[in-house]
């Protein structure tokens, strides 16, 4: 017997446009376990959504007020940070599972109190870190974990963007260490098991001027150090020409491991007589395509109480309290005490 799923989708910009595609793909992968995914669409911008439905074979919905009333079984929320909270919470009143791209809200103060509403409420909310989904960050926390690699020396962390994006985000993003490198902070947290104590961060602005001129930087590095005295350091750019690129070194006593050197390596060796062949991604959405489904797989389990929440609330308020560090650090000079973390389940 088939068992209908309804998903509703608020907002289809680039990532919720992304999502929508995904779960068409998905539909053949759930069928084969007897559920018919459905999926229902609203977004403020009506044109551009109807031409989404089109392309995916969703319902439009003129609402997410309308939409939240019609039975859903799940809900993902894509549309811009300032509209986060309101839109978990209305879910979470219609007592609908959620899944939201990163951040919870604006500040950490206010994802502080909503993280403390819905654990209250027993809500399920997942939170978008797609790379605890990647296989190569999987592999990686897989041998740390089971002592393959022996204890950590060196973590070298990089997340570089071929190309910035508007100037207009970044003046609204909260800075390049919370838009761009709080995966990096949430994925040390998530492979090590240990917290982020303190951080010193620094940073410079060499490319379009208007990036400066809203406050923020295009290339960053963050000194990480975590409550066993591990350090890790971990570089962003807005600017890698050689294409998109995203790489973890863990050194460690027993053996080392990179995740992200394969042929998509976005740096050319010079050594003599060495000599490979390139593919560079060129946006993180390529890098990382793959990840994002399985993302969709494990809500859609969660949802369906199949299994745990891959990625809580306060797993995403504790890399944004990471993340607020740097932004301090960058702005002072100084290194700075991370703010009080969650209590976080650990696996």
């Amino acid at each position: 017997m088939t068992q209908r799923f309804v998903v509703g989708l608020v907002g289809v910009g680039r990532i919720g446009a992304m999502h929508a595609q995904n779960l068409v793909e998905l539909k053949e992968l759930f069928a084969e376990r007897g559920i018919e995914l459905e999926l229902r669409i609203t977004d403020v911008a009506r044109e551009h959504a109807l031409k989404i439905c089109e392309q995916v074979q969703a319902r439009y919905i003129p609402s997410a007020a309308e939409l939240f009333v019609q039975g859903l079984d799940a809900c993902i929320i894509t549309t811009g940070t300032a509209t986060h909270e309101e839109l978990i919470r209305q879910a979470v009143a219609h007592g609908v599972p959620v899944f939201c791209e990163k951040p919870l809200t604006l500040d950490s103060e206010s994802s502080a109190q909503l993280v403390d509403d819905l654990a209250d409420s027993g809500a399920r909310v997942q939170l978008g870190f797609q790379r605890r989904f990647d296989p190569g960050y999987l592999e990686a926390r897989r041998r740390l974990r089971g002592g393959e690699l022996g204890w950590l020396h060196t973590v070298r962390a990089i997340t570089a963007d071929q190309f910035p994006p508007p100037v207009e985000f970044l003046a609204r993003s909260g800075g390049l260490f919370r838009d761009c490198a709080v995966h990096d902070f949430d994925i040390l947290r998530w492979l090590t098991g240990r917290e982020v104590i303190e951080v010193y961060a620094c940073g410079s602005n060499n490319g379009d001027p208007a990036i400066g001129a809203v406050g923020d930087v295009d290339s960053g590095v963050a000194l990480l150090t975590f409550d066993d005295g591990l350090t890790a350091t971990v570089h962003v750019t807005r600017y890698n020409g050689a294409g998109h690129d995203v790489r973890l070194e863990l050194q460690g006593s027993r053996a080392s491991v990179m995740v992200g050197l394969d042929d998509s390596y976005a740096t050319a060796s010079v050594e003599p007589g060495y000599t490979r062949t390139a593919h560079p991604y060129e946006t993180f959405m390529e890098r990382f395509d793959r990840a994002y489904r399985q993302e969709l797989v494990a809500f859609i389990e969660f949802a369906l109480g199949a299994r745990e929440n891959p990625c809580t609330p306060a797993e995403a308020l504790a890399a944004a309290l990471i993340a607020d560090a740097a932004q301090e650090s960058l702005e002072t000079g100084q290194a700075v005490r991370v703010g009080q973390q969650p209590v976080v389940k650990r696996d």
